[in-house]
C-alpha cells in the first residue's frame, strides 16, 4: 500500500520504526477483554453492557500521552503516516459512540486530552483523502448502538437521550468558515478525481441518486421501527423523498447563496412528502 499508493509516506524511512511502533501500541491500549464485534468493537463486555467508564478513561489517557510524546499533532510527530491509519477507525468510533454511555466521557475534550482534541482536528481538516472520502458519520456509528447483533445487550434507555442530543448539535446549520474549510479540503481532494462533483453536498446528491433502489429497500426493510417518523413507508414515496433531496443537495434551496437558474426543482423538492425526515434519516 505504501508503494503503490502512499509514495513514502506512510512509513517514512527517518521514522519509519517509530510508525511501526506507534501502530503497534494500540494493541497495548486499547480494551483486550472487550466482546469483539464488526461495528462496535471495544465498547461492550462480553454479557453485552458497556465497558465502565472508567476503562475508557484509561485509554483515552494512554492514547493522549502516546501522542503527546511525539511533537505535532499526529502519532509520529508533524506527519501523518501508517500510524494514525491504523489508529483512526477507533478513535473516530470511540468521538461518536462513547458520549453516548456515561456522562463526562467525551474523547475530544481539550482539556481532558489536549494532544487526541488536536489529532483529531489535524485529521479532519488536512488530510483530505481522509475528511473526503474515509471518514465515516458520527450519526452512523451511534445508530449501530441501536442494532442487535454488534455486541450490545439492549440499549439502556439514557443511551438513546444522549445519542438525541448529539444528533441535534451536529444537526446545526454550518458556519460560513466551517463550510469554507469544508469546500477547500474537497475542492484539494477532487484535484487528481475529476468525475468528483464540485462541492460535497452535490457529491452526496449524486450518490444518493445512485444508491436511491438499494436504499429504499433497506428503509422497507426496517419500516417497523420508522413507523410515525415522517418517512414514506412506501416504494413511490421513498423514491421521490430521496429524488427531492438530492435535489436540494445538488442545487441548494434559496437561502444558502447557490440557488441558480435550476432553483424552482429545489423550491419544489423542499414541499416533497418526507424529504427533511428522509435526510434525518439518512
Amino acid at each position: 500500500v505504501n508503494a503503490r499508493y502512499g509514495n513514502g509516506i506512510l512509513y517514512p524511512e527517518s521514522i519509519k520504526n517509530d510508525a511501526i511502533n506507534k501502530a503497534r501500541q494500540f494493541q497495548n491500549i486499547f480494551p483486550s477483554k472487550s466482546r469483539p464485534s464488526s461495528r462496535a468493537a471495544f465498547l461492550f463486555d462480553w454479557g453485552g453492557e458497556p465497558l465502565w467508564k472508567s476503562e475508557f478513561e484509561s485509554v483515552l489517557s494512554e492514547t493522549d500521552a502516546l501522542l503527546g510524546s511525539s511533537c505535532g499533532p499526529f502519532f509520529c510527530g508533524e506527519s501523518f503516516t501508517a500510524a494514525d491509519i491504523a489508529w483512526v477507525p477507533f478513535l473516530e468510533r470511540y468521538a461518536a459512540q462513547l458520549p453516548c454511555f456515561h456522562d463526562g466521557l467525551n474523547p475530544r475534550d481539550a482539556t481532558t486530552y489536549p494532544h487526541l482534541n488536536k489529532w483529531y482536528e489535524a485529521m479532519e481538516t488536512t488530510v483530505p483523502a481522509y475528511a473526503c472520502r474515509v471518514r465515516g458519520n458520527p450519526s452512523s456509528w451511534r445508530k449501530v448502538l441501536t442494532m442487535a447483533g454488534y455486541g450490545n445487550g439492549g440499549v439502556p434507555p439514557a443511551v438513546v437521550g444522549r445519542m438525541d442530543d448529539l444528533g441535534a448539535e451536529e444537526g446545526r446549520v454550518q458556519t460560513e468558515e466551517e463550510r469554507c474549510r469544508d469546500q477547500g479540503l474537497w475542492d484539494e481532494y477532487r484535484e487528481t478525481r475529476p468525475y468528483l462533483a464540485e462541492t460535497p453536498s452535490a457529491e452526496a446528491g449524486r450518490v444518493l441518486l445512485g444508491n436511491r433502489e438499494a436504499i429504499v429497500v433497506d428503509t422497507l426493510k426496517r419500516a417497523g421501527a420508522l413507523e410515525g417518523k415522517g418517512i414514506p413507508l412506501d416504494e413511490k414515496g421513498l423514491d421521490e423523498a430521496m429524488r427531492a433531496l438530492a435535489t436540494i443537495l445538488i442545487y441548494g434551496d434559496e437561502e444558502d447563496g447557490r440557488y441558480d437558474e435550476i432553483g424552482t426543482a429545489s423550491k419544489e423538492a423542499n414541499d416533497v412528502d418526507g424529504v427533511f425526515a428522509m435526510a434525518k434519516f439518512l
